[in-house]
C-alpha cells in the first residue's frame, strides 16, 4: 500500500491541488443540495442522513472518495453563515482570503509552543498582537491569542487573581456566562451580580455594590460588556471606568462582539473608555470575519503576563532562552497551539483599516435597515434601535410560546435561522447581522417568513 502524500514539503502543494478541487466541488454540491440556510427536517433527519452517508467511520479498507463524500455531507447539513437568512448567532461568514490563509496554516502546521516549531509564525504573532493591543491602548499594551471569548475571559480572571492573590468578581446581569464559569473554574467566590435593568450595567448599582463589598479595595474585579450576546448592547464604559478608579477596582471589558467597532471611524466612539480597562476580550471570528478560532486578550500592562511564565526543559530550556531563542510558553495556557494569527494578519494586511471598517459599517447599516422595516410593519414590535448589528423583534401580540414556535418551525423547515433572547420578561426573535453581502430584499424575505409562520 502506498504512503499517502503530505500537505507540506516540496511535494505538498502539488498533492493538495487536486484535493482542493475535490473539496470545492463537494462544497458546491452540498450547498446546492441544501438549498437554504440550513438543512430541512430537524435534528433526527439530519442525523440519519449523516449516519447513512458516513457508514463505517473506521472501515478495514479505506475508500478513495471519502473526502468528497464527507465534505459534501457536511456542506449539505451545515448552517451556512454566508446565507443572509442564517442570522441567529455571533457566527460570521469567514472571508475567502482568511480561509485561504487558514489552509496554509494547516498545511505547514506550526505549533506556537516553541520557536523551533514556528520560527516565522512566532514573530508574525508578535507583530499582529502588538498592533491589535495598540488599537485598544495606544502605544502600550500587549495581547495574547486565544480560542475565543470564553478563554479570554478566563485568562482575565486568572491575571486578576494572580495580581491580587484573591479577587471578587463583580459583573452585570447582562454579562456572558463564561465569566461565571471562569469564577467557578478558578475557585473564586460566586460573582456579585449588578442589575442591568435596561440591558446594560447600572452604574449607580455598581457604585453601591463596590461601596458595600467587604475586603481590600484592590481585590475587586469589575467585568463590563461591550456587545451583549442577547441585544448587542454596550455598558456605559466611561462611567464604569470612573467608578473602578474611585474604588480602586480592576476593570475587565468583554468586547468579544463590540471590539470590532475599533476598526470603524464611524462607530469606534461607542467604545470610549475601552483603553481604561486592565484587560479586554476581543473576538475576530465575530466582527472580524475570521474562521474560528480568532480570539485575543489585550492587556494594558504587559508585566501582568509574567505570571503565565512556565518552564519545560524540552521547549524553553534556560540556556536556549539565554542564547536568544524566544520563549513562547508564557503566551498561552495551551501548549500545542496552531498559528491562528496568520489568517488575521492576512486579513488586516489585505483589507487595511478602511476595508475592515467598511465591513463593520455595512453590517451595522443592515441592522438599522432591518429595524426600519420592523418599525414600519404593523405586525411586528421592535425591541429598540440596534447598538451594533443585532436586532430584536417579535410578532405583535403573539404570546411567548408562539414566538418560540415560529423560530423552531423555520429551523425545522430549513428556511431561516433566527436566535432568541429573553428581555423585559418577554421572548424576542434575534437577528444578528454579520453578513456584509446581505441585501434589503433579504431582510424583507426574513420578515415575510416570520409573518407567514406566525399563528393568527
Amino acid at each position: 500500500m502506498s504512503t499517502p502524500p503530505l500537505a507540506s514539503g516540496p511535494e505538498g502543494p502539488d498533492a493538495l491541488r487536486p484535493l482542493l478541487e475535490t473539496v470545492l466541488d463537494a462544497l458546491r454540491e452540498g450547498t446546492a443540495a441544501r438549498g437554504g440556510p440550513l438543512p430541512a427536517g430537524g435534528p433526527q433527519t439530519v442525523a440519519r442522513r449523516v449516519r447513512d452517508t458516513v457508514g463505517d467511520v473506521l472501515p478495514r479498507q479505506g475508500t478513495q472518495d471519502a473526502l468528497h463524500v464527507l465534505v459534501r455531507a457536511l456542506a449539505e447539513g451545515a448552517a451556512d453563515p454566508a446565507d443572509p437568512l442564517c442570522a441567529a448567532h455571533l457566527h460570521c461568514p469567514p472571508l475567502a482570503v482568511a480561509t485561504a490563509a487558514d489552509l496554509a496554516a494547516a498545511a505547514l502546521n506550526p505549533s506556537l509552543d516553541s520557536w523551533d516549531q514556528a520560527p516565522a509564525a512566532s514573530e508574525l504573532e508578535t507583530l499582529v498582537t502588538q498592533a491589535l493591543a495598540h488599537e485598544v491602548y495606544g502605544t502600550q499594551g500587549d495581547a495574547l491569542v486565544t480560542t475565543g471569548g470564553t478563554e479570554s475571559n478566563q485568562l482575565a480572571l486568572l491575571l486578576a487573581r494572580e495580581a491580587h492573590s484573591a479577587v471578587q468578581l463583580v459583573c452585570g446581569a447582562n454579562a456572558h456566562h463564561s465569566l461565571h464559569r471562569a469564577a467557578w473554574l478558578l475557585g473564586l467566590p460566586d460573582p456579585v451580580v449588578v442589575p442591568a435593568p435596561a440591558g446594560t450595567m447600572d452604574p449607580a448599582a455598581l457604585d453601591e455594590a463596590l461601596t458595600e463589598l467587604p475586603g481590600p479595595r484592590g481585590n475587586f474585579l469589575v467585568a463590563a460588556t461591550a456587545g451583549t450576546t442577547d441585544a448587542g448592547l454596550i455598558d456605559p464604559l466611561p462611567d464604569i471606568a470612573d467608578l473602578c478608579a474611585a474604588h480602586g477596582a480592576r476593570l475587565h471589558i468583554d468586547a468579544a462582539y463590540g471590539g470590532g467597532l475599533l476598526f470603524s471611524d464611524r462607530h469606534r466612539t461607542q467604545l470610549d473608555g475601552l483603553d481604561r480597562a486592565h484587560t479586554v476580550t476581543l473576538d475576530l471570528h465575530k466582527l472580524g470575519w475570521q474562521p474560528v478560532a480568532a480570539g485575543l486578550l489585550a492587556v494594558r500592562d504587559p508585566h501582568d503576563l509574567a505570571v503565565l511564565q512556565h518552564r519545560a526543559d524540552y521547549l524553553n530550556a534556560d540556556d536556549d532562552t539565554e542564547a536568544g531563542l524566544p520563549d513562547l510558553l508564557g503566551r498561552s495556557l495551551r501548549t500545542t497551539r496552531r498559528p491562528d494569527i496568520l489568517k488575521i494578519a492576512v486579513t488586516l494586511k489585505t483589507l487595511g483599516r478602511e476595508g475592515v471598517g467598511a465591513l463593520v459599517d455595512q453590517v451595522c447599516a443592515h441592522a438599522h435597515e432591518l429595524a426600519d422595516l420592523i418599525a414600519a410593519h404593523p405586525g411586528f414590535e421592535l425591541y429598540d434601535r440596534p447598538t451594533i448589528s443585532t436586532v430584536l423583534f417579535r410578532p405583535a401580540g403573539a404570546p411567548d410560546d408562539a414566538v418560540a414556535a415560529v423560530r423552531r418551525t423555520l429551523l425545522h423547515q430549513g428556511r431561516a435561522v433566527l436566535g432568541r433572547a429573553a428581555l423585559d420578561g418577554r421572548l424576542w426573535l434575534k437577528a444578528t447581522l454579520l453578513n456584509p453581502h446581505t441585501r434589503p430584499g433579504d431582510l424583507a424575505t426574513l420578515l415575510k417568513l416570520v409573518e407567514g409562520h406566525t399563528p393568527q
